[in-house]
């Protein structure tokens, strides 16, 4: 038996769930509830260690740099929702934010878990991708010690890049390994070595404050609006409109008007109709401002 495996409170007894199969269904959902509880609590304890993987993100994306996820099971699915949504939120070009899982995309739907232990793979797939020192990798592993994970990050460093371990268990063998570990103790799983429930949930909310917060210091929010975001749909063309209403107060027919002007660039739109310029102008005196509507609003309101 695997002695480090052994000692991790996700793979051991949770004494507050031991008779859950006893339980009615409203009790067996109390204590799940109960449970999942702590686990804001147990992120909020490494928010010190979030804030330096992001400042770090955002200084290495401005640099023409990518942030990679790379994870196994449950942990691979949550690093691949996460950057699949970059581009529609945040109109991010698709290969800022890359996600991969050990074996491959067929592992999204079909379990694959022999492969989270293959390190040789990890470390293929950081030379394969190309990794370099303007690049984020962030190692997800519930337990620390995946090695297709741990393979991955050790290539990734020797290549220059820097590396974030996102796990669910203290002192563990990730931690090593990378340059900021951010460890979350959610403590034993309501079923035992269930990690796709309490760890799965700190890994999101983890995840969810990397990318929004470094999203934030890219310039590709104003206020608490995603002013960058691709209207491809008829949901998101309809928050585009919402958004430009929002910030500039002008009505629905106005926001449809610029928006057609823009090419549906909502932060365009919205510097073009709150400054009086064109389009150009307006693109130009964005790009002045490293993206930040807020700077180039201020300018034009100082000219």
């Amino acid at each position: 038996m695997d002695e480090y495996l052994l000692h991790l409170s996700t793979e051991n007894p949770n004494q507050n769930s031991e008779n859950i199969d006893l339980c009615s269904t409203e009790e067996m959902l109390r204590v799940i509830n109960q449970e999942d509880m702590q686990v804001p609590l147990a992120v909020q304890k490494e928010i010190p260690r979030i804030a330096e993987a992001v400042d770090e993100i955002a200084k290495r994306l401005k640099a023409g740099g990518h942030l990679f996820y790379f994870g196994a099971g449950t942990s691979g699915r949550l690093g691949v929702l996460d950057a699949s949504e970059c581009p529609p939120t945040y109109g991010t070009d698709p290969e800022l934010v890359q996600a991969y899982i050990a074996g491959g995309d067929s592992a999204l739907r079909t379990p694959a878990e022999g492969c989270e232990d293959d390190e040789e793979q990890g470390r293929r797939e950081a030379d394969e991708h190309g990794i370099g020192e303007n690049d984020v990798v962030v190692g997800i592993t519930a337990s620390g010690r995946a090695p297709y994970v741990v393979g991955v990050v050790d290539r990734a460093k020797e290549r220059g890049a820097y590396t974030i371990g996102v796990v669910t268990n203290g002192n563990s063998i990730l931690a090593r390994h990378v340059d900021t570990c951010i460890a979350p103790e959610v403590g034993n799983e309501v079923i035992t070595g269930s990690t796709r429930m309490k760890s799965g949930t700190a890994q999101k909310l983890i995840l969810n404050m990397l990318s929004t917060a470094t999203m934030i210091k890219l310039g590709k929010v104003y206020s608490n609006q995603m002013v960058d975001l691709r209207a491809t749909n008829d949901k998101l063309r309809n928050r585009a409109v919402r958004i430009f209403c929002t910030i500039t107060k002008a009505d629905e027919n106005t926001a449809h008007e610029y928006l057609k002007l823009a090419d549906m660039d909502t932060k365009l739109a919205i510097m073009m109709y709150s400054s009086g310029m064109d389009k150009d102008q307006a693109a130009a005196l964005i790009a002045q401002h490293d993206g930040f509507l807020r700077g180039a609003l201020e300018e034009a309101g100082q000219r």
